[in-house]
């Protein structure tokens, strides 16, 4: 919990005081920073400049259940990953048909926002590196959760959860699947995310697109 148990100005100031407790990844030749958008790039583009690391995003989109589109079978990641919930997809007795129309649909979405993003640039290699996961907050932790699985089949060295808050609970289960969890704060109660930052408006595209230009410049000038 932070001492003074005053909220972030936004969330370049959170990933600044995050980056202060990843020191030991600094300066490293094989860590990468991944931002999942939108909200955690600003704070994943702070942790990159500190750490000299280069910054890239990880998109993920849930596969929602037919009829219960809040309940995920699974999610699609970028680098054409997918990851599936076996016991869901047995308890509703899905068939392969319904996962794969579900997985177009999404995938036509992510294309889109891997378009808008990159805007032609191939994601990073995450082979045999150390690779910083960033968001804005921890709540439910599903989507990180999902990010971390896909990630992992991309063969990475260590895969390192970083957030500037989170529900201590989450954070807890999330430690069983990444190799590191950094939760900066964990305040309690922690209701939500946005509750710990005085500005938590929404970050925009074009602010992606120009941090991701930005942290491109980091990665290159190593």
């Amino acid at each position: 919990m932070r001492s003074d148990l005053q909220p972030f100005a936004d969330r370049r100031e959170a990933g600044r005081e995050l980056a202060s407790r990843l020191d030991p990844y600094r300066g490293g030749r094989d860590v990468v920073v991944l931002g999942l958008p939108r909200g955690g790039v600003p704070v994943a583009y702070e942790i990159a400049t500190a750490l000299g690391a280069p910054l890239d995003v990880f998109l993920v989109r849930k596969l929602g259940v037919p009829g219960h589109a809040e309940l995920a079978m699974g999610a699609i990641a970028s680098g054409g990953v997918r990851v599936i919930n076996d016991d869901v997809i047995a308890w509703y007795g899905l068939p392969r048909s319904a996962i794969d129309r579900v997985a177009a649909e999404e995938q036509e979405e992510l294309a889109r926002r891997e378009r808008e993003y990159r805007k032609g640039q191939a994601p990073l290699d995450l082979r045999a590196r150390t690779v910083v996961l960033v968001d804005d907050g921890l709540a439910t932790g599903s989507t990180m959760k999902a990010a971390v699985k896909a990630v992992k089949t991309l063969d990475p060295a260590r895969v390192v959860v970083a957030v500037p808050v989170g529900a201590s609970d989450t954070c807890r289960a999330l430690a069983v699947e990444a190799d590191e969890v950094v939760c900066a704060h964990t305040p309690e109660p922690f209701s939500a995310v946005g509750l710990w930052y005085r500005d938590f408006s929404q970050t925009t595209d074009d602010e992606v697109r120009d941090l991701l230009e930005k942290g491109r410049l980091i990665g290159s000038a190593r």
